[in-house]
């Protein structure tokens, strides 16, 4: 999300509690996705995901067979074989299961629907995003379900819970021991959302804003005008959140630093005619930082970028995410877009072709936050038939499936 307007969505509803039966079979349900994701991408070093699936299980997807995934978009050769032929053989896992680890849901009100608990039951969901109007109370009532639970926690006027962080980026980068500040900030943030079951936080934002008021300045989502300070006052906030087992998430990737003030993605397509060498000098920089830091996620921006690609915004584009932030940045973690209803892809049509493109650009997550629980499943059924007919190439759609699951396996609960 890139500004911080109020909630949006359904009513309050009174809460309740997920199942234990529900829960038992989304569990199992997710050991067969990470274990297929597993053998689909053997060939990847250093990967471990069986550390609360079982590494016993061994699953072909029909698809995967022969086939696997290097890097974050590339295709390699790694059979899939059975590693005890006396067990019988798991059922495969589905498109729209594999679909579904890529797509980031929203409701309204308290209560999620009951279709959306029927998605989380069958696999089909990575995770939710949350927003004020979806917490009244510590009793989060996804929070017993393996998914990424996630909101935007900046800091200042974006919070979507109450209490820390106080301070905005701004405030914190004017303050007189800034790094103690976001350290501050980051382990507040951390805390505050794990006490009501969320594990991902959509910060710090890494931009560089140019002039007091501009776009970033005037709701204070800026450390500075210096990319410098930027860098180390973002390192400390994830580090410091990271370590309370809630991941980080550095946005908006390249930098909205040079958005004039009613320059929001959110509401309007943005051109930022930026030179390449300022680009890399000044707005890519804290990134550096940032993956040296161990960052778990980077959002990637919805601006257009005509120095990197002048036809597509950046979250729609493989040079920026591949490219940029993959090859020449060396990023390896997880990508998740901003709100795929925002204005700046009005061009773009439907949740479907949306969802299709940036998948298709390298996008391992795709955000889905107009709190409609309806938005999530067209992007799953869009990213699916995708998988299936070809469009979407199949063993960069396995590896972005893996580093999701990686992701959601190194995080506590």
């Amino acid at each position: 999300m890139t500004t911080p307007a109020g909630p949006r969505g359904a009513e309050p509803a009174r809460d309740r509690s997920p199942a234990r039966a529900g829960r038992h079979r989304l569990r199992t349900v997710l050991a067969v996705i990470v274990a297929v994701c597993a053998a689909a991408v053997a060939g990847v070093a250093g990967f471990s995901l069986l550390r609360s699936a079982g590494s016993s299980q061994s699953i072909a997807h029909h698809a995967a067979a022969g086939s696997g995934a290097a890097g974050s978009a590339g295709s390699g050769s790694a059979a899939v074989k059975p590693t005890n032929s006396s067990k019988p053989a798991r059922p495969a896992l589905s498109p729209a299961q594999l679909a579904g680890q890529r797509v980031i849901y929203s409701y309204g009100g308290l209560t999620p629907p009951t279709r959306l608990l029927r998605w989380i039951r069958a696999g089909q969901v990575a995770g939710v995003i949350f927003f004020g109007g979806n917490i009244a109370s510590p009793h989060n009532p996804l929070r017993h379900y393996p998914l990424l639970l996630m909101t935007d926690q900046e800091g200042g006027l974006v919070r979507r819970l109450p209490g820390a962080p106080e301070l905005s980026e701004r405030e914190i980068g004017a303050a007189l021991h800034p790094a103690a500040a976001a350290k501050n900030a980051g382990r507040g943030a951390g805390r505050n959302l794990a006490g009501v079951g969320l594990d991902v936080n959509l910060a710090p934002v890494l931009d560089v804003y140019r002039t007091p008021g501009d776009f970033d300045d005037q709701f204070g989502r800026s450390y500075s005008t210096s990319a410098r300070q930027v860098a180390h006052l973002g390192a400390d906030f994830i580090g410091a959140q990271q370590a309370t087992g809630v991941a980080a998430t550095a946005k908006h990737f390249p930098g909205l630093g040079a958005a004039a003030t009613a320059q929001n993605t959110d509401e309007q397509p943005v051109t930022l005619d930026v030179p390449l060498s300022v680009l890399r000098g000044t707005d890519e920089y804290p990134y550096q930082a940032a993956i040296r830091a161990g960052v778990k996620l980077v959002m990637v921006s919805w601006a257009v970028y005509p120095a990197l690609d002048p036809r597509r915004p950046a979250g729609l584009s493989a040079r920026v995410v591949g490219g940029e932030l993959r090859q020449r940045l060396g990023f390896t973690g997880v990508t998740i877009t901003d709100a795929l209803e925002a204005g700046a892809l009005q061009a773009y049509g439907t949740t479907w072709h949306r969802a299709t493109l940036a998948a298709g650009a390298g996008m391992d997550l795709i955000l889905c936050s107009a709190q409609q629980a309806a938005q999530g499943n067209q992007a799953r059924i869009a990213l699916a038939e995708g998988y299936q007919r070809g469009k979407l190439n199949q063993a960069a759609f396995r590896a972005a499936v893996q580093r999701v699951l990686a992701l959601r396996s190194g995080l506590p609960g």
